[in-house]
């Protein structure tokens, strides 16, 4: 998952599976990085602690520095092949192209500020509730497009809490209209966030590689807002836009079926206490099998920590909560059998990887069958794409100049690299990880990726190298490297050198 974004965290208690999921879910709404979850007995307990952008955030903090020298750059050289068909979608109509890109952005915001004030309303209208004068003076800040107004509007309603939709400090009603009110912020943050025309060259080449119908499934913030900004101000058929964050979440799935009831079967809560309490049940089953059979092949995923005392068993960390989630799209997907899905990954869901395939900066879920497989032609042309977008973007000097861009490109390189290495197409998998970390040096999830690929083909040595070198270079970085490293890896901890 990203690590560009701020952070900070809270604890949160429920005493009931719904409840618990409530909290899991909703604190999903801002990039989902939800810490533990805690089942005792029959009764559920659950403690979450979240990594969320900062309503401040700013794009203007310098990159982390590199020592000079420290990292092998020239183990990141890459050479396109061809360049593929144009995938941009066209977001804008004629009329708009004299205007300049800030102008084009800035009238969608105002219009998606307009629709996000709408569903408040009729959220407002289901559950009887009024609409507060502070909810309507921060959609008149998002539809103005001041991004300091907009963030002090936001944090006069947020109750102190961005994320959970059931904050306690909020004027009443607001946690009733919470999802249409994180979306308009969602959204305007981006806007705030990125170079205009950098925003709208990633989220339309999200959207001009979906398939006519497609639901698309965001992650990121970046990989959320930017497209369902552009597709929700976008002249003709729509794409039906969720995050596979808030599955859990009961406020947001009544946003969902509220703007998409009439063409998507939505989750229910009940389907969201179903995939909780068969995920501690499986967790529970595998660290039994990995306490009594020590010498075989461990089933407990590295940073998904899982312990069990006096009949409670506690399950926590990042991969524990995306476990969840995976779970939860599962059912969606099976809710809606004849709909195609693509997903941008807020954090790897490698249980869907067995029958996706690449889709542009994207991937296809479900896809595979007799007609339709993952060729080596395909993850040839899956490098190809993002040899050519990785050459595109470094030498666009606006977008080297933007780390909030860096990094998301670097993040969706990074995606398509685990799915080539999960189908076994190393070689094209090792190109992939080295874009992403051209793209972004000081990103530590492709060094992972690819001192995995190397250990496990037997270049331990190289792997070694790898990590450290890149601890060297970006010692604020060794954490996320410890919590991911194979483990047939032994690395070597050093302090860089004065």
């Amino acid at each position: 998952m990203e690590s560009s974004d701020h952070s900070k965290s809270g604890v949160v208690s429920t005493r009931s599976p719904k409840g618990a999921l409530d909290e899991l879910a909703s604190r999903g709404k801002r990039n989902s990085r939800l810490l533990s979850v805690v089942a005792l007995g029959g009764v559920f307990l659950l403690l979450i602690a979240v990594g969320l952008p900062r309503p401040n955030a700013t794009s203007n903090a310098p990159f982390p520095a590199a020592r000079p020298g420290a990292l092998d750059s020239g183990r990141f050289e890459y050479r396109p092949h061809f360049t593929p068909a144009a995938r941009s979608a066209k977001a804008t109509g004629d009329f708009e192209a004299s205007k300049t890109a800030e102008q084009i952005v800035g009238a969608k915001l105002a219009k998606f500020a307009r629709s996000r004030r709408q569903l408040a309303y009729a959220l407002a209208a289901r559950h009887g509730v009024e609409v507060p004068d502070a909810v309507n003076r921060f959609f008149d800040a998002v539809e103005g497009g001041n991004w300091d107004e907009i963030d002090a509007r936001y944090k006069e309603i947020d109750g102190g809490d961005a994320s959970a939709s059931h904050g306690a400090g909020r004027p009443p009603g607001v946690n009733d209209l919470w999802s249409a009110i994180v979306d308009a912020y969602g959204a305007a943050e981006q806007v705030h966030l990125w170079p205009a025309q950098k925003l709208l060259d990633y989220g339309n080449a999200i959207l001009g590689s979906l398939k006519p119908g497609m639901v698309y499934v965001g992650g990121t913030d970046n990989g959320r807002w930017i497209p369902e900004l552009l597709n929700d101000t976008a002249d003709g058929a729509q794409h039906i836009v969720v995050t596979q964050n808030a599955l859990a979440d009961g406020k947001y799935l009544e946003y969902v079926t509220e703007l998409y009831g009439d063409r998507l079967t939505a989750l229910s809560q009940e389907d969201s206490q179903t995939a909780f309490q068969e995920y501690m049940k499986d967790a529970e089953k595998r660290l039994q099998h990995d306490q009594q059979f020590p010498d075989e092949p461990k089933q407990v995923l590295p940073g998904e920590n899982i312990s069990i005392a006096d009949g409670r068993t506690t399950v926590s960390g990042q991969v524990a909560v995306m476990q969840i989630n995976e779970r939860l799209l599962r059912m969606l997907m099976d809710k809606n059998p004849d709909m195609s899905f693509a997903l941008q990954e807020s954090f790897p869901l490698k249980g869907t990887y067995a029958d996706a395939v690449p889709l542009g900066p994207l991937m296809e879920l479900r896809a595979q069958d007799a007609q339709n497989g993952f060729t080596g032609e395909r993850a040839t042309q899956a490098l190809d794409y993002w040899s050519t977008t990785v050459e595109n973007v470094l030498a666009d000097p606006e977008a080297t100049g933007s780390e909030n861009a860096l990094r998301a490109y670097s993040h969706d390189v990074n995606a398509t690299a685990h799915l080539l290495a999960s189908h076994n197409y190393t070689a094209q998998a090792e190109q992939a990880y080295q874009l992403a970390s051209q793209l972004c040096p000081f990103n530590p999830e492709p060094i992972n990726g690819l001192a995995d690929i190397l250990a496990s083909s037997g270049r331990t040595d190289e792997a070694r190298q790898l990590l450290d070198n890149f601890s060297r270079a970006y010692p604020d970085q060794r954490a996320a490297l410890a919590a991911t490293w194979s483990a047939a890896i032994t690395f070597k901890r050093t302090e860089p050198a004065p």
